[in-house]
């Protein structure tokens, strides 16, 4: 037990702790070694794959990733699901970015990337409106993983790990988009 690592907030100007993860595709990967492989990394936590959000979340930056790359920059997107189970859902060159399997919840724990108190507490207007675009591109719910009250984190760091944007969500809707996370990378 006393190997436990403590809970902590993060925000602009700390280092990134470095830590280690797993993704369909690959085992054990360093958070250090990925951000030294571009200038800047940003790192979004959303819910699950199944999650209707978190789908229209990825394909949008997806379809906007180069506004991230033009910025020499890359993304990871850190999920609650299982590896395995994404493994057989796609393949390695379905998405620009890597996604970070954390079936545990271990990292959103790590970094205090709280669930919202309840399902009314995290629908906004935003979220409202995100989830009328996800409908319209036919985007439906899958699997249901993870905590599903969980609110979105997402960081921008240099290649040292040092945290430039930090950012928690207020609400399931509240996360950057790759134009957002673009104008941060400077």
């Amino acid at each position: 037990m006393g190997n436990e690592v403590q809970p902590c907030v993060l925000a602009a100007g700390d280092t990134m702790p470095d830590f280690h993860y797993d993704t369909p595709f690959a085992k054990d990967v360093s958070i250090a070694q990925t951000a030294k492989q571009a200038k800047w990394t940003a790192v979004l936590f959303l819910r699950y794959y199944g999650c209707t959000l978190c789908q229209y979340d990825i394909q949008r930056l997806a379809q906007q990733y180069d506004r991230i790359t033009d910025k020499g920059g890359q993304a990871l997107v850190v999920l609650q699901s299982d590896p395995d189970k994404l493994a057989q859902q796609m393949t390695p060159d379905d998405l620009p970015f890597a996604i970070v399997c954390d079936p545990t919840e271990a990292l959103y724990h790590r970094f205090s990337i709280k669930p919202a108190e309840s399902m009314v507490k995290m629908a906004d207007a935003k979220t409202m409106a995100k989830i009328a675009k996800a409908t319209a591109a036919g985007i439906k719910h899958g699997d249901y993983e993870g905590d599903e009250l969980q609110l979105p984190a997402a960081f921008v760091m240099d290649e040292k790990c040092l945290i430039r944007y930090a950012h928690y969500g207020k609400s399931a809707g509240d996360v950057p988009d790759a134009q957002a996370l673009a104008d941060l990378m400077n």
